[in-house]
């Protein structure tokens, strides 16, 4: 009885682990995915679309207007100025609430960049619309 246990408990242990829900996009080249599924991040907190995306978001800006949104890009800032205008991967995802994004209360040379105080401040705004541009 005992080594069924054990079975058991091991069997349960292994099944547990291996049934970790992997992330929608894994590379760049799976962001258009996020457009495929959209329905599933409308009307939800941005953490939630943000959970979905492995690869670094290494520029961020959000742009306040009517809808807000924010222009997330997985290249840094070297990388774009040596690429065509308009050829970098982009992410924007459209939120409901007005955006309180100021470059100038940003810290200076980071002004760009996603953080993960980013993340706790904006990661509850809600998702209504998600573009995607550039190539991919």
């Amino acid at each position: 009885m005992k080594n069924v246990l054990h079975f058991l408990g091991s069997l349960v242990f292994l099944i547990n682990s291996s049934c970790k829900a992997q992330q929608m996009v894994q590379t760049t080249a799976d962001v258009p995915k996020l457009k495929t599924n959209e329905q599933q991040f409308i009307n939800k907190p941005l953490k939630k679309l943000l959970d979905e995306i492995k690869p670094e978001i290494k520029i961020a800006y959000g742009n306040i207007g009517d809808p807000s949104y924010f222009s997330f890009r997985f290249i840094d800032t070297e990388e774009i100025k040596r690429i065509p205008l308009g050829s970098a991967l982009g992410l924007y995802v459209y939120v409901k609430e007005p955006l309180e994004w100021y470059f100038e209360k940003r810290e200076k040379g980071k002004e760009y960049q996603w953080t993960k105080e980013d993340v706790e401040k904006y990661g509850n705004l809600t998702v209504i619309r998600i573009k995607i541009g550039g190539k991919y």
